[in-house]
């Protein structure tokens, strides 16, 4: 198709995320991508300062990455997983045991990062049936945290200013305590989680887990928060008898500085949600982690199996390109890269806190976050944003940047100068 046709078909049947059928907002066809760039039907070059919504941490068009996909294509590209299993799964599931904190140890495949957190909250609530405690059906989460947008991970999204507020009567109904406030530098003292307390004290024999996103909270809001409150969260969830759910899906795979982001705190859950970065951004594949103590106790209470299974569980083409994405990350000095990345974040993006239409300017590891005033014009922005020859996806009152870690200190260069013009000239 000529790039008018693409978008003549795209308006005509195809509905976007978060938008209109009949959208007047533009979409821009993209005919390749290739390490950090973008390449438009039309024939501009966009530095991509998103990764793809957080997940093509390589860059685009890896040649590891390709190799990998190929040579798995070759022998198979899915199998049920149902009573079969496979090599590119038990690869996948070994790294993820080796890398992930030690309680980890049992591991199942979902489609999505949204599918993860709903196994999540599954896990919890057969793990306290086996036990003998079916009155536990609830969960704790925080304000500004964002699960996705199934059913049950809509339910412990933000129930007043998040994205999900349409769907309340239908969501079941959980305990939400204040977000974190203490910032990623500050000490966090036992006041910052006064509230989980409280509510666990008056709750916990309903509460079968508390969901959070660790250190940064993703999609709700940008925020980074104390890895001290972490710390207080997961001593509270031992003293409670209530299971601790990090939802590592933003955050792993070296995002934050640490390859996951509750070993800021030098903590462990009871369960971990992986997803976005866990294959490069080639194919969707999330994963579900858990303690040993908890798939067994499953295992022996009523019906006796975990009662989840995706057609696509395990898909091999998606576990042989996670092994892959690992195998790079590893090779490479990706700490490195990550707090150079960090450097060129704050150096470009500090200019935008003397703006009167800024409120606050935040940087961690490969993540770079512009607060603003008011809401942004997306039509508007996005615009001003290619003229410069960047791709960059604001959302609400957030201008952020999170680039593939693969790229060069020029290019991020380009991105963080034109937030600033685009910031200062536009919002």
């Amino acid at each position: 198709m000529t790039p008018e046709e693409i978008l003549q078909t795209d308006r005509r049947h195809i509905w976007h995320p978060y938008s209109k059928m009949e959208s007047d907002m533009p979409v821009y066809p993209v005919s390749s991508a290739s390490g950090v760039i973008i390449k438009l039907a039309t024939g501009e070059e966009l530095i991509d300062g998103m990764s793809s919504w957080w997940c093509a941490i390589h860059g685009y068009n890896h040649p590891s990455m390709n190799r990998a996909l190929a040579k798995q294509a070759r022998s198979m590209a899915h199998i049920m997983f149902g009573g079969l299993t496979h090599d590119p799964a038990a690869r996948l599931a070994k790294k993820l045991v080796e890398l992930t904190p030690d309680p980890m140890q049992c591991v199942f495949f979902t489609d999505s990062g949204s599918v993860s957190v709903e196994v999540a909250m599954k896990m919890g609530l057969q793990y306290w049936n086996a036990r003998g405690v079916p009155e536990k059906q609830r969960f704790l989460a925080m304000e500004n945290g964002y699960h996705g947008d199934t059913l049950g991970a809509m339910s412990v999204c933000d129930p007043i200013n998040g994205m999900h507020s349409l769907f309340q009567e239908i969501l079941p109904k959980h305990y939400f305590a204040g977000g974190p406030t203490r910032r990623f530098t500050e000490p966090a003292g036992p006041k910052d989680t006064d509230e989980i307390r409280q509510l666990l004290d008056k709750h916990h024999h309903q509460i079968a887990g508390l969901i959070i996103e660790p250190i940064v909270q993703g999609a709700g809001g940008m925020r980074f928060y104390s890895p001290g409150i972490l710390t207080q969260i997961r001593q509270l969830c031992d003293e409670y008898k209530v299971l601790l759910i990090l939802d590592e899906i933003a955050t792993g795979f070296g995002r934050t500085g640490k390859f996951f982001a509750c070993e800021h705190a030098g903590i462990a859950p009871d369960i971990m949600c992986l997803g976005k970065a866990l294959t490069g951004g080639y194919l969707s594949l999330a994963a579900t982690l858990c303690t040993r103590h908890i798939a067994t106790t499953i295992d022996n209470g009523h019906p006796g199996v975990f009662m989840h299974g995706p057609t696509f569980m395990a898909n091999p083409l998606a576990c042989a390109l996670g092994v892959a994405s690992i195998d790079l990350l590893q090779a490479s000095d990706w700490q490195k890269r990550v707090r150079q990345i960090e450097s060129g974040l704050k150096s470009g993006l500090q200019p935008c806190s003397r703006l009167a239409n800024v409120t606050d300017v935040r940087v961690l590891g490969a993540i770079g976050v512009v607060e603003l005033t008011h809401p942004v014009d997306m039509a508007t922005i996005t615009r001003e944003f290619i003229s410069d020859g960047v791709w960059v996806r604001p959302f609400g009152k957030l201008v952020y940047l999170m680039p593939p870690f693969v790229i060069e200190d020029n290019d991020l260069d380009r991105l963080t100068a034109s937030v600033y013009r685009v910031v200062k000239e536009t919002c």
